[in-house]
């Protein structure tokens, strides 16, 4: 019996494995990378998602049109509404992501994504793979950019979490052996690593940024982990002005709330896994992780979307009208920067601020003790067009720090 199982998880790791060399190969064919200044019209596609996904994505998308409306009229930008990925839709067509949706996400140049619910064991839903995962893969979307910013506090952190390798990749391909033994995978490649890492480093350059921080568990996980640190070694040696320095995910998740280290540091580089955690731990810490935005960036397609989920607790108790909008707005801004409006990009990000951390006027609790969703847009709009905009945000900052 022992050898017919061996025999069977050796043929699934097999395949597994066959699968992984392809993508390496594919990883070292070049791309062209999307040039937005020559591209007319934009095509922003909007995927609703599920759950409080399909409230809060259309929030942003208010925000999206009033803010580019004379590029809407002027035909340099344009939006398509995509509504398939539903949990609904996905489970029936038992995919990650439905053919048609995929088509339709493929012929849009960046895309603005709200939550989507991902099955987990035991529930109503069959083993499909995250939407998230599968679109990261699908798009080939390897880097995940996250900022947060506390400025009071002298925090000004930009992470990199890799997107399509890790132990998510092949989450959904694990597999039980017998009844009393279950494996999963993990996979890091030598081009994933650099694009990540190398990526991290450029924004670093740029950005006249000094250290850059690897986080990994090297010291146990040796041999995936270990090329991720071994990578990010090599390429600091191509920017010798940027000190590298690496941390272990376990004691970073400590040192990330240490008043004492923490405005220590700066960009940080990470695999999958850990970038997940970690990245909702400094989340919370700038006011919750529905004050997070989130980019996904690749060389053809980009996709933007808050770093939360989609909350069905919400939706079932009622409450998804008060759901917070903010994590999808500032997506919103940052998917502007990437599209080269970065003004628009300055203006959505100071009205968050005047609003969440200035003046107050409207909270967000998630519950009919706040504002709803809409009543907290049309706020942040009052305030986009406000022409005092700029003067209040820095008197804010100034009172706030």
């Amino acid at each position: 019996m022992s050898k017919e199982l061996i025999e069977s998880a050796k043929n699934k790791f097999g395949i597994i494995i066959e699968e992984q060399l392809k993508r390496v190969e594919e990883m070292k064919t070049s791309v062209e990378e999307t040039d937005f200044s020559s591209i007319s019209p934009i095509i922003i596609g909007i995927c609703f998602g599920d759950g409080i996904g399909e409230i809060i994505s259309k929030h942003a998308e208010t925000v999206l049109k009033h803010i580019l409306k004379n590029e809407v009229n002027n035909k340099k930008v344009t939006f398509k509404d995509i509504a398939g990925l539903t949990i609904e839709n996905r489970a029936a067509q038992k995919k990650a992501i439905p053919d048609d949706v995929l088509e339709e996400i493929k012929s849009c140049h960046v895309i603005l994504k709200g939550p989507t619910t991902t099955p987990q064991k035991g529930d109503q839903w069959p083993n499909i793979e995250s939407a998230n995962v599968a679109m990261r893969r699908y798009l080939d979307l390897f880097a995940n950019v996250r900022p947060v910013r506390i400025p009071n506090e002298g925090i000004d952190w930009c992470f990199f979490r890799e997107n399509t390798e890790g132990a998510y990749v092949l989450g959904s391909k694990g597999f039980d052996v017998s009844d009393d033994l279950s494996v999963d995978f993990k996979v890091i490649t030598e081009q994933g690593a650099e694009r990540i890492i190398r990526m991290a480093f450029e924004y670093a350059a740029k950005n006249n940024i000094d250290r850059v921080t690897v986080i990994t568990k090297s010291n146990v996980v040796k041999t995936t982990d270990g090329r991720f640190s071994h990578v990010a070694f090599r390429i600091a040696k191509e920017y010798p002005e940027i000190k590298l320095d690496e941390w272990y995910i376990d004691i970073m998740t400590a040192k990330l709330i240490d008043p004492a280290r923490r405005k220590d540091f700066k960009v940080m580089i990470l695999p999958n896994l850990y970038g997940d955690i970690l990245t909702d731990e400094a989340a919370q810490m700038q006011g919750g992780v529905g004050t997070a935005g989130s980019a996904n960036i690749g060389k053809k397609w980009s996709m933007f979307e808050a770093i939360h989920g989609s909350a069905p607790r919400m939706v079932k108790e009622g409450r998804d009208k008060f759901a917070d909008p903010c994590s999808m707005i500032r997506a919103s801004a940052m998917l502007l920067r990437h599209i080269g409006y970065p003004q628009y990009a300055s203006k959505v990000e100071m009205a968050l601020d005047v609003c969440g951390n200035y003046e107050k006027k409207l909270t967000i609790t998630g519950r009919d003790t706040g504002a709803t969703g809409e009543e907290y847009t049309k706020y942040l709009l009052s305030w986009i067009n406000n022409p005092e905009l700029k003067k209040r945000w820095e008197q804010g900052l100034k009172d706030f720090c």
